[in-house]
């Protein structure tokens, strides 16, 4: 059922990025020669208007062939018949139109649960934070000249790039007024595991693993669960919290168990001494119900939020900071989201359905985002030749531009390949 879950959510996102572009290729009055859903032989296929409509075996991707798209032919009706800006309204259409699909999404979520205000819970007392007059109702507008929308920005932030030891400036809202203020956190030597985890009413899931830490030398990999410490049972995020404050980690060995596949394993793990940026304030992540104008507000922070972040994962790939493991593709795809799927049934049908729904939306923005990277062969590619024909007031050599294409598509394809394989080697 998952894979069938699986299927249909990546079906539907690739169907509407082709959507966009039959859409408006036809409303540009280019000839749309097949539009098909899926990939490999023809199932099922009709011709009408000039254009097929076919139903092909493999159940993933789309494709939308326009008349001259891929070779010089500036016959009536063709692609490159068209004005430059009709060209690129159709280019752009696919990303664009994952956008929207997202942004529906989003407008279900939030309609339902709401959203997440960046509300400051709690601040501790005699904190640096504190003593620059943070309190607890302000909301967070700005942190460290991030802006913040929601608590997942903060949240993201803080779990990407760490509190330093600098002067932190923060900007809140308190009583409709906006304050700004600037602090130094506190340093301090801490035992630590070395990992971060969702502190929510969901249970602990391990989001990442500090290399070499506590966790690491352990064997816990991120997507792995905590279920107890020392005999004591946790089962939220926030149960977690609670009991690190409770009973601060020292030199002692501890016992974790943790869930991995459905199966819980015991592991010894003696925390490590680390010099600790300390954050003296907690923040909301929990969701609350909104207006309808706060629904479409909410809903466009919901997507601009997947999109800064599927950009901030991709600046980290390429500065270095996380490594190519971090990619995953249609395989490893198919397995978060039965993962997901899986792990959400015991909450009942709606969450269920809301966290399918959620995978869409991250999945959605993803494809949107990935398109517009200037690479050859993606919708971004294509419109750099494009915005440089109109810099230019001609187009580069069809021949020399669709090698470059082709160069961009067998590279992407040996990647896919490599990511495939890999990601099939690691569900065994």
């Amino acid at each position: 059922m998952s894979i069938l879950i699986a299927a249909l959510i990546l079906g539907i996102v690739i169907i509407v990025h082709e959507f966009g572009h039959f859409l408006l290729a036809k409303m540009n009055g280019i000839v749309v020669e097949e539009f098909a859903v899926g990939m490999g032989p023809r199932i099922l296929s009709t011709e009408r208007g000039g254009t097929r409509y076919s139903l092909k075996a493999i159940p993933f991707g789309g494709s939308c062939m326009m008349k001259g798209e891929d070779w010089e032919d500036e016959s009536e009706g063709s692609f490159l018949s068209k004005s430059l800006p009709r060209r690129i309204s159709v280019i752009a259409a696919g990303p664009l139109f994952n956008f929207i699909l997202a942004f529906f999404g989003a407008m279900i979520i939030v309609s339902i649960i709401g959203y997440d205000p960046p509300q400051v819970l709690q601040v501790t007392e005699g904190s640096p934070e504190a003593e620059a007059g943070l309190q607890p109702g302000d909301i967070i507008t700005e942190f460290d000249g991030r802006n913040i929308y929601l608590g997942r920005d903060l949240y993201t932030y803080l779990n990407t790039q760490g509190l330093q030891e600098k002067d932190i400036e923060i900007s809140f809202q308190r009583d409709g007024e906006e304050h700004t203020v600037v602090y130094r956190p506190k340093i301090v030597d801490r035992y630590m595991l070395g990992f971060t985890y969702n502190p929510s009413e969901q249970q602990p899931e391990i989001l990442s693993v500090v290399e070499g830490g506590a966790l690491d030398r352990a064997g816990i990999e991120a997507g792995d669960y905590i279920y107890a410490i020392d005999g004591n049972q946790v089962n939220s995020g926030t149960e977690l919290e609670k009991y690190f404050t409770e009973h601060p980690l020292g030199d002692k060995e501890i016992t974790l168990t943790y869930l991995r596949d459905g199966l819980d394993y015991d592991v010894q793990v003696t925390p490590t001494s680390t010099r600790y940026v300390e954050q003296g304030f907690r923040y909301n992540m929990g969701r609350v119900k909104t207006s309808p104008l706060g629904v479409l507000k909410y809903s466009a922070l919901e997507l601009r939020y997947w999109v800064v972040t599927t950009l901030d994962g991709f600046r980290m790939l390429f500065t270095g900071k996380i490594g190519m493991e971090s990619l995953s593709g249609p395989v490893g795809v198919v397995n978060v989201i039965g993962d997901a799927y899986e792990e959400s049934k015991s909450e009942g049908t709606l969450i269920t359905w809301l966290t399918m729904i959620n995978m869409m939306i991250l999945i959605s923005a993803n494809l949107g985002v990935v398109n517009l990277l200037p690479l050859p062969a993606l919708d971004g590619g294509r419109l750099v030749f494009l915005i440089i024909e109109g810099l230019r007031g001609k187009p580069i050599n069809r021949e020399a531009e669709g090698m470059v294409h082709f160069a961009g598509l067998l590279l992407l394809m040996i990647l896919l390949v490599f990511i495939t394989f890999r990601d099939v080697r690691n569900l065994f």
